[in-house]
């Protein structure tokens, strides 16, 4: 199905035959553009949190909010979109068909890790489902920080270094960096998963030198005690 849209360019009126798919894509990069206007215009300092799979970032995460920073959770925020009668599952089911969404109708996580492994392109459809949408909250949480007069917040995206997208909002990037090997046996001893589901989802990630080129900080997280990453992340925090 097509629909005709009408277009002022240079003071004449254009009309163009557009498939409806083709006009909502439009629609949605041009409301993603405005609303990346309008978070890089806030005058809160955003500081991006990323790093690989097993890195450790989520546990600086959580000694940066300790130490009293205000943290957006990207993930934390994927998760409810894709939970039970999460935002984004109607879209999905529509998007990758009745055997992506669970009895509880949710995205069905191991069925769509299979599927990305083996389709580059499914990873690029369900991101294009996604990140307006986490882009939309995000932009929430940024407006209220402001309007509270928080002067810094972290923004917590796993992806970051995937999607250039984040990079026009934020002030800063700090990434916690490790071996991949270390990535590897932290991902098996956590999750329970073989070395090859392992080693397939650090694949489909940004590599270490792609993260470490958008960076401003790096904390090296390795053969680190917890108490010795969170000296780290204490000294880090003082130049924010």
């Amino acid at each position: 199905m097509a629909v005709f849209l009408s277009l002022l360019i240079g003071g004449v009126i254009v009309s163009l035959y557009m498939p409806i798919f083709q006009l909502c894509q439009v629609i949605s990069r041009r409301a993603t553009w405005l609303r990346l206007r309008r978070m890089k215009a806030l005058s809160i300092q955003k500081i991006g949190l990323t790093g690989g799979i097993g890195s450790g970032k989520s546990t600086v995460g959580q000694f940066l909010t300790q130490l009293g920073y205000p943290l957006v959770d990207s993930d934390a925020i994927s998760r409810s979109l894709t939970g039970p009668n999460g935002g984004a599952i109607d879209r999905i089911g529509q998007e990758f068909g009745a055997p992506f969404i669970t009895h509880v109708n949710s995205l069905d996580r191991n069925a769509m890790r299979e599927l990305v492994f083996k389709d580059p392109n499914a990873k690029s459809t369900l991101e294009n489902i996604l990140h307006p949408m986490i882009l939309k909250q995000i932009g929430i949480a940024l407006i209220d920080a402001e309007s509270q007069g928080i002067q810094t917040i972290v923004l917590d995206i796993p992806l970051l270094a995937e999607s250039g997208r984040w990079l026009k909002i934020l002030d800063r990037v700090l990434v916690i960096d490790c071996q991949v090997e270390t990535q590897i046996q932290r991902v098996i001893q956590r999750s329970q998963l073989s070395r090859e589901t392992a080693q397939s989802i650090i694949a489909t990630q940004a590599s270490r030198l792609q993260r470490l080129a958008v960076a401003d900080w790096v904390i090296y997280n390795e053969g680190l005690s917890l108490n010795q990453l969170q000296a780290q992340v204490d000294t880090m925090s003082l130049t924010f």
